[in-house]
Parts: structure tokens; C-alpha cells; sequence
């Protein structure tokens, strides 16, 4: 055997991971084990357009995996490693393993993800600290000069959100290649306005020699990427988000980012078990996301609460909350490619695993895609009354959604990314840190790019208020 070959201090680790590694194998798995990722999804399963039968089969395995409390045999725990997106070590081993504010804080997705149902959102009590994690692995308080402090978003819709991203993304690089294109050949500036399904980006300024000026731009960064998940819209994918999730609140590492590959490692984290969950188990947890239904509009209500309902539609949008809360965005295409194009480095992107590793899943055959309606282009209309773009949310009288002192992905600490409306009337507590309790405070909390909206709102009478209440709680998740 190998072992014999080991030298000195080496025999017994390596002996060590052995036996986890035959602990793990599916032949020596009973069910009563205390290992929840003992018999990993077979990536080859991934491949190509999947049935609608093998789109059930694997989204039955996600939500199985989304649901499974993880346990130390899996590999919970990261001792020598913070939460970091990008593989970071520690200087020393925490005290603990669990920890309210750098992780681990959960021990299933489900955890958090709960309200109204699994695949929703958390209340305050599973409000997670968020921090870039380099500098900040060894601190165990809450206050905000170490961590900002978020509530856990629902995730139904997300993998509509995600195409919309992607489309967006694309419209706008096509629009800055081909201003470089007109620049080149006027040996002209050429000032471009970026718009992409209907919101506004700002500008660019691209000079005759191909600078390209991005300090108006308004709302993305400056490589035209949207970033649509995370309330600072910084998150690329459902895939860098699994990821992300898995090592900061379980301590359960992707051999796609933690692995040999970008660490030289198959034990980054220290902990004893290794590659802990694989590319086929990350593709589950993303392809059962990506399915999960988008919120609806709530219809079996009393005459009165319906009455109520169709008047504050209407004053939501005399009151303009539809310039950022746009009712919906139109998609081409309902097929969602997994890995996607757009990630950076640590998450799989397309072609990485070569041809045979691109799966598409044609969102098409969910149930759920009959009820999206479509426009006079063909186009379904996503009804997520949001934008995909980061508005300055707080200003100096009206500062309630602006008290995060840690800028995040160097987005400054006063921007969010506009709050998909859709499902609002299940998911409440409300506002990034979940601390508002009703709609008409998180409705008053809102200044900066909004201001004019919400001073509109304090203007209202009680009843027109009640009404734009009754209309926002028709939107919710269903069970």
C-alpha cells in the first residue's frame, strides 16, 4: 500500500484520511450513519437538456440536500479556514465551532431558509454577519464595525432572476462593444447610454483610442456584470451563492473552489475529511433553487380585501415605487445553463468541465411556467417588482436602511440592490437587517434614491395607506 512509503510525522494523517475516505465510499454508507453526503450525485447526470424526469430526479436530490442537517462526518467545521469567498486561512483555530457572527451559524440550508416555507426566507433569528472574511476570521461580537448584520432572502424565482441577470449582462455588453466599434472607426468619442430591459445603467465615454470611461455608470459594476443576488447585489450566480452558503454557515467546502484545483489541497479547511461535497451534489442544491416557483398574486380574498387591493395597485404606482419596483422584466428564454458564463474564477463556468459537463434546464417544463405571462414580442414577463439594479437607499434625515459600516465587494455602505417585491406578503420581517416589523415602516425607512417616493407616502391619508398595504400582501409564496 502507499502508506508504507509515507515518512515520519505523515503515517498517521495520511492513515486518518484513508479511513474517512472508505468511511464515505457508498459501500461501507448504512442509513442510520451520521453522514448526510455519504452517497454523492453523479455529475455525468449533468449533462446536456435534461427530461422533464430527470429535471424531477435531481431537483428531488437538491431539495433533499437543501434539507440535510450536516454533521461533522461530512465535513462541518472549518478550522483553519474564515468564511471567505476566496479560499482564505486562519491564524488560528476559533474557540467554537458554531458562531452568530463569522459562522458556522446553521446547520441546514432549511435552517434559515424556512418562511413560509422551505426555500423562503428567516426571521430575525437567523439573521447572518456578513463580512469579506480576511482580515476579520477571529472576531466573536456583533458589532457592526466587524460584520453587517442581514436577513435571510427568499429564494423562489431565483433562477428567473438569474436569466434576467444573465440577459441584461449580455444586452449590455453588446452596447459597449459596439460604441468601441463606432469609436475605432470615427476616431470619434462616443457617449453611450446603457439600457437593458428597460432600466437605466448610466453612460459610458469611450475615447477614440478605446479608454473607456465608467464613472457614470449608475447602479452595476464597471464590467457591466448584473449581480443580482444578495441585498448588495454582488453575487453573481445561484452557484457562487450554494458555494458561498455551504463554507460560511455549514463549513462544507466545494471541491470546485476548496479543492486541488485553486488551494493544492483536498483538506483546505484542516478538519480531517476530505473533497466534502462535489460538483454533482452543487448542481443539485443550484438546479432545485433554479426550479423553485415565483411568487404569485394571492386571488381567494374577501370582496373588501380585494377592493382594497386594486386601489393601492394603483397608488403604489401614482407614488412612482414602480421606477425602481418595476412590476416585471421581459425574458427570451427559459433555459437556465448550469455553470453559467459569468462567474469568476472558484465557480465552474461554462465549458470548465468540458462539452458533456454544460447542462441546460429548460424552466419551460415546470408547472409553475404557464402562469408567466408574455408580452407582444413572445417575451415571458417576470413579475418581480424589481429592478436588478443598486439605488442609494439612505441619506442624512432619513438613515434607517443606511447603518452597515462595512462597505461590501466595495459597494459603498448607503447602496442596496432595489428588493424584489414579489412574495413581500410572506416574507416579512423586512429591510436588509430584518428589524422593521411592519410595511409602513420599512416604506417610511426609505430616503436617498426613493426620498420623494416615501415623503409622497407620509402625505397619505390612513385608508390609501391600508390600500397600498392590502395590495403588497396580495403578493406572496405559496405553500
Amino acid at each position: 500500500m502507499t502508506l508504507y512509503f509515507l515518512k515520519g510525522a505523515n503515517i498517521k494523517r495520511i492513515t486518518w484520511l484513508l479511513l474517512i475516505t472508505a468511511t464515505a465510499s457508498a459501500d461501507s454508507y448504512q442509513p442510520w450513519h451520521d453522514r448526510t453526503l455519504a452517497e454523492p450525485t453523479d455529475a455525468s447526470l449533468f449533462s446536456g437538456e435534461l427530461t422533464k424526469e430527470q429535471l424531477d430526479n435531481l431537483i428531488s436530490k437538491g431539495e433533499q440536500l437543501f434539507n440535510a442537517v450536516f454533521t461533522t462526518d461530512d465535513g462541518v467545521g472549518r478550522p483553519m479556514a474564515t468564511q471567505a469567498i476566496i479560499p482564505t486561512k486562519r491564524k488560528r483555530a476559533p474557540k467554537n465551532t458554531f458562531s452568530r457572527t463569522a459562522g458556522l451559524d446553521a446547520n441546514a440550508c432549511a435552517s434559515c431558509h424556512n418562511l413560509p416555507t422551505i426555500g423562503g426566507a428567516g426571521d430575525f433569528v437567523a439573521n447572518v454577519f456578513v463580512s469579506e472574511g480576511f482580515q476579520l476570521a477571529d472576531f466573536d461580537s456583533t458589532d457592526p464595525q466587524f460584520s453587517n448584520e442581514r436577513n435571510t432572502n427568499h429564494l423562489f424565482g431565483a433562477g428567473l432572476v438569474e436569466l434576467l441577470a444573465r440577459e441584461m449582462s449580455a444586452d449590455l455588453a453588446r452596447q459597449r462593444e459596439q460604441a468601441l466599434a463606432q469609436a475605432r472607426s470615427t476616431k470619434e468619442p462616443v457617449n453611450i447610454k446603457l439600457n437593458s430591459k428597460g432600466v437605466n445603467f448610466g453612460q459610458l465615454t469611450i475615447s477614440a483610442d478605446g479608454v473607456v470611461d465608467t464613472r457614470k455608470l449608475d447602479g452595476i459594476d464597471t464590467d457591466l456584470i448584473v449581480r443580482p443576488f444578495s441585498q448588495k447585489g454582488v453575487i453573481t450566480s445561484l452557484r457562487q451563492f450554494t458555494i458561498n452558503a455551504l463554507n460560511h454557515h455549514h463549513g462544507i467546502q466545494a471541491t470546485e473552489r476548496f479543492g486541488e484545483r485553486w488551494t493544492g489541497s483536498n483538506d483546505f479547511d484542516e478538519d480531517s475529511v476530505v473533497d466534502e461535497i462535489q460538483t454533482g451534489d452543487v448542481s443539485a442544491l443550484v438546479l432545485w433553487q433554479a426550479s423553485l416557483a415565483p411568487p404569485t398574486v394571492k386571488s381567494d380574498l374577501p370582496e373588501n380585501w380585494i377592493a382594497a387591493a386594486e386601489r393601492g395597485s394603483k397608488q403604489f404606482d401614482d407614488l412612482n415605487c414602480n421606477s425602481c419596483h418595476k412590476r416585471s422584466l421581459p425574458l427570451d428564454s427559459l433555459v437556465f445553463h448550469d455553470p453559467g458564463p459569468l462567474d469568476a474564477a472558484g465557480t465552474l463556468r461554462t465549458n470548465e468541465l468540458g462539452e458533456n459537463g454544460n447542462t441546460a434546464y429548460n424552466l419551460a417544463l415546470m408547472q409553475w411556467a404557464d402562469t408567466l405571462e408574455k408580452d407582444e414580442q413572445g417575451r415571458w414577463l417576470v413579475p418581480l417588482f424589481g429592478d436588478l439594479k443598486r439605488h442609494v437607499i439612505a441619506d442624512t434625515q432619513v438613515d434607517t436602511l443606511g447603518n452597515e459600516l462595512l462597505s461590501q465587494r466595495f459597494v459603498e455602505r448607503n447602496v442596496f440592490m432595489t428588493s424584489e417585491l414579489w412574495g413581500i406578503g410572506s416574507t416579512a420581517p423586512y429591510g436588509h437587517r430584518g428589524n422593521l416589523t411592519t410595511l409602513n415602516e420599512v416604506i417610511e425607512a426609505h430616503g436617498g434614491s426613493a426620498r420623494a417616493s416615501r415623503d409622497k407616502w407620509l402625505k397619505l391619508n390612513d385608508e390609501t395607506k391600508s390600500d397600498i398595504n392590502a395590495f403588497l400582501k396580495t403578493l406572496v409564496i405559496e405553500q
